[in-house]
């Protein structure tokens, strides 16, 4: 009776170190595409759907956007030429004196009687206006690269959240499927335990083994969540606002004993599978259900795409990086800036031309006709003087900021290339470990386990040590998916150091 509890035991140990799925390896989903009992309200997100949406919602790069929009708008301004000023005003008293000094026939003077008209305009010289646009038209150029760096920068964030919410997806996958294993042999060994076949230490040496595995599925989840959380920011939705009741199961709609739920332990909910009261009928599974998430992301985690280009090529693309590129046109704009300053060397002047007109008795001594009204014109120009100093000292500033904005483009071209190296390293690195677990380590594993199996059959090996092989079989799966996020991650990282696009991966 031993042997034949060993041979139905091994039944569901065997399914202990595969997902729930995978008794049917030719339609077993893709790591990272696997149904989870997350809820109707969260639908599908790809990493394709996402980046196309950030496009048109991420915040940062609306804001750059309307960077741009401002600099068209300063470019209106410069290109006009200096408006120019009118004056209207009128004398409104007057008296007449006499020469010991005495004043006679003061009156007040209505509008209507006088009035004096007058019209400033500035005449710049040097080509000032035309140098002024220039450095406009240089200030767009830069807010123009801004954005494309932010949309750069931005778009990583997005794929390193997205792989860390497809990370953890991936993970949450593989405990649910061991928990969902673990869950079957624990019923048979309740039901052994019931009908007296094995003793209830055997039944509590598994179950206080098994808590690991409960560990990984709430560790996993909250992962998960605070992935999602993290890519539903990027793309301005509201990671916190979800339907009420959701996460819970009655809202869900889960069955918490289909297989994969993340509901009640085993014996739970009576039955067959019942034990008696004691210390084997405590819960042995953590009574959780996945976080409300704003998005259920989805995609192939187990892709490995190829480079498709040549480290020469990507090198040559460095030069081309939004930040490399921002930061010339930043160095452009100063320089224009400086011609702009230097040209403030030739004066402007400023001409002021004026009318008056006046109906006030105005008649001379010994003129024979009496006058109406007296009308006067007068042009007058003004020079600035004594600004040498204040040019001087402008004109040494600009060149300071044209030198500082120059260093600052040289030292953002040479940490682009800096950070294309170190991206490049990390890529190679990444794929190297990678090919290590895809070419065998993970078989390994797998291989050690079924053995250990086995041998447990056999009688040589205690079902303790299936249970140690399978937390090696679940590590290795562990650290397999993290090789796979590293060089998925790695993959991104160089296409935002390279500036090239195409180069991080289309899962």
């Amino acid at each position: 009776m031993r042997l034949c509890f060993r041979a139905a035991l091994l039944g569901g140990a065997l399914l202990a170190g595969l997902p729930a799925h995978a008794q049917a390896p030719a339609q077993a989903p893709a790591p990272g595409s696997m149904p989870l009992p997350i809820g109707p309200g969260a639908r599908p997100l790809t990493l394709e759907d996402a980046e196309a949406a950030l496009v048109d919602r991420n915040l940062a790069v609306l804001a750059a956007r309307r960077g741009v929009d401002a600099a068209r708008a300063q470019r209106l301004v410069a290109s006009s030429r200096p408006s120019p000023t009118v004056s209207v005003g009128n004398s409104f008293a007057q008296f007449g004196e006499t020469r010991n000094g005495a004043l006679r026939g003061a009156r007040y003077l209505s509008p209507a009687r006088n009035i004096n008209v007058g019209l400033t305009v500035l005449v710049e010289r040097g080509g000032k206006r035309t140098l002024r646009t220039r450095f406009a038209e240089r200030q767009i150029e830069g807010a123009e690269a801004q954005v494309l760096d932010a949309l750069r920068s931005q778009m990583f964030l997005l794929r390193q959240a997205f792989l860390g919410a497809l990370l953890a997806r991936a993970n949450l996958e593989v405990a649910l499927g061991n928990r969902a294993s673990l869950d079957r042999t624990e019923q048979l060994l309740r039901r052994q335990f019931r009908d007296g076949a094995i003793p209830e230490g055997d039944l509590l040496r598994f179950q206080a083994s098994r808590l690991q595995f409960e560990g990984d599925v709430t560790g996993n989840a909250q992962a998960y969540a605070a992935g999602v959380a993290a890519v539903a920011a990027l793309l301005a939705a509201d990671p916190a606002l979800f339907q009420p009741g959701a996460g819970q199961i009655p809202a869900l709609g889960i069955n918490p004993a289909a297989t994969g739920s993340l509901g009640p332990p085993p014996g739970q909910q009576g039955g067959r599978t019942g034990t008696p009261p004691g210390p084997a009928s405590a819960p042995t599974a953590v009574r959780t259900i996945l976080s409300p998430v704003a998005f259920d992301v989805r995609g192939r985690f187990d892709a490995i795409p190829d480079l498709g280009i040549g480290r020469e090529e990507l090198a040559q693309g460095v030069a081309s990086r939004p930040d490399v590129v921002a930061a010339e046109r930043q160095a452009a704009a100063a320089a224009a800036n400086r011609q702009l300053v230097e040209a403030t060397r030739s004066r402007d002047v400023t001409v002021d031309a004026g009318w008056s007109r006046s109906a006030l008795s105005q008649d001379l001594p010994d003129s024979r006709d009496r006058l109406n009204a007296l009308n006067s014109f007068g042009v007058q120009l003004s020079v600035p003087i004594f600004t040498s100093r204040i040019v001087e000292g402008n004109v040494a500033a600009a060149a300071a900021q044209q030198g500082q904005a120059d260093a600052v483009a040289r030292a953002t071209l040479l940490q682009a290339r800096a950070d294309f190296a170190a991206a490049w390293a990390g890529v190679e690195q990444a794929r190297a470990l990678l090919n290590l677990y895809a070419g065998g380590a993970l078989g390994r594993a797998e291989q050690a386990y079924r053995s250990t199996e086995q041998a447990y059959v056999a009688g040589g090996r205690t079902l303790l040590d299936v249970l140690d092989a399978l937390r090696v079989l679940n590590a290795t799966r562990i650290q397999a998916n993290q090789a796979r996020y590293a060089y998925l991650l790695a993959l991104s990282q160089l296409e935002l150091a390279s500036g090239v696009s195409g180069v991080a991966p289309r899962l």
